[in-house]
């Protein structure tokens, strides 16, 4: 199988970074819907310019710098609304979430490797819980245990996998 060209890389990434692109933008914009629309003004920027992104640089830095321009744009068109908040302090927020969203991305990762470490039984209870969106009580009727002793499983099971998460950021910390 031949090796994937530029163009194939660029979407690769671009797919693979749209939704923490999102988020970043959504830090800084009090409304969803206002940020669907600068979202969807970077995405267009970020494929007009795909030729200009070097390959093996951090792509998500480089996309939240055209979205932070896509913000400002947005915010001097609103300019005229009193609630909006200084210019050094979007950038502020937008360098805080990008930091965030970095820290989130690694605690998802090693909470997925505490998620395979537990016992069978816990495991697929949280994920009635949460990967199927399922209420504690609908959980407790499904497999026909009674709710409080439900509930204290997954404050257990929750218990045990910050614990397990905190490690392996401290794990990482440490040199």
């Amino acid at each position: 199988m031949p090796a994937a060209g530029p163009r194939e890389e660029f979407i690769k990434l671009f797919t693979k970074y749209q939704r923490r692109v999102f988020l970043f933008i959504l830090s800084q914009v009090p409304n969803p819907v206002d940020a669907e629309e600068i979202h969807q003004e970077a995405n267009v920027i970020i494929w007009r310019k795909f030729d200009r992104f070097e390959l093996g640089t951090n792509f998500l830095a480089w996309a939240c710098q055209i979205a932070t321009y896509e913000v400002l744009k947005y915010r001097e068109r609103q300019r005229r609304d009193r609630h909006l908040f200084s210019d050094e302090f979007v950038r502020q927020v937008a360098s805080d979430a990008i930091e965030q969203a970095d820290e989130l991305e690694q605690r998802r990762q090693h909470l997925a490797v505490c998620l395979s470490k537990l016992r069978n039984e816990d495991r697929e209870l949280i994920q009635q819980r949460y990967s199927a969106g399922e209420s504690g009580k609908s959980v407790a009727e499904l497999i026909g245990r009674p709710i409080n002793s439900v509930y204290q499983s997954l404050s257990r099971i929750r218990r045990t996998l910050l614990e397990c998460v905190n490690r392996q950021v401290q794990a990482q910390a440490t040199p």
